[in-house]
Order: C-alpha cells, then sequence, then structure tokens
C-alpha cells in the first residue's frame, strides 16, 4: 500500500519530498489503525471476560449445574485466556 501511495504520488506531484512525506504520513495512519484494533480486540476480550464472570456468579447463586456445564465454562475460560494472549503477541515485534 505505501509503494502504490508512493508511486501515485510521485506520479502526480513529480516532488520526491512530497513522496517522502505522503508515504510516512501514510505509515503513520496504518501504525495508528493496526494499534487501535489490536486495543480494540484486547478490551473486548476484557469485556467478554467480565460478561463470562457475571454470569459463572448468577449461575453460581443458582443451584451448581452439572459437571459438563463445569467444563464448559472451564474451556471457555482457557479459550478467553488464548484469546487475550494472541492479541497481545500482535502488539509485539
Amino acid at each position: 500500500m505505501l509503494c502504490s501511495t508512493a508511486l501515485t504520488v510521485y506520479f502526480a506531484s513529480r516532488s520526491i519530498g512530497t513522496v517522502i512525506v505522503t508515504t510516512l504520513a501514510c505509515s503513520l495512519l496504518l501504525q495508528l489503525a493496526y494499534f487501535a484494533s489490536v486495543l480494540f480486540l484486547i478490551c473486548r476480550s476484557g469485556w467478554v471476560s467480565r460478561a463470562d464472570q457475571r454470569a459463572e456468579h448468577s449461575d453460581s447463586c443458582k443451584e451448581v449445574g452439572s459437571e459438563s456445564d463445569r467444563d464448559e465454562v472451564t474451556n471457555e475460560s482457557a479459550e478467553l485466556q488464548r484469546d487475550q494472549i494472541l492479541a497481545i503477541s500482535l502488539l509485539l515485534p
């Protein structure tokens, strides 16, 4: 995307300085969008985690469920932790 932007700006303006400034600005915007999307994924996983905890708490106030229900909650918690680790690893170079 950066190469196509650089070529388009160069052919439109014939100015290397404009190409450099435009490419740097485009690169910065791409990085900001990527960072914002990763933060959104991390926040969303936190929202899901809190919702799951509320559901678990309300379920614990009711009658204790069967063994398979507890296994499902455990599996969902493990999947959530895996998703959070994956989202955080996307931030690392």
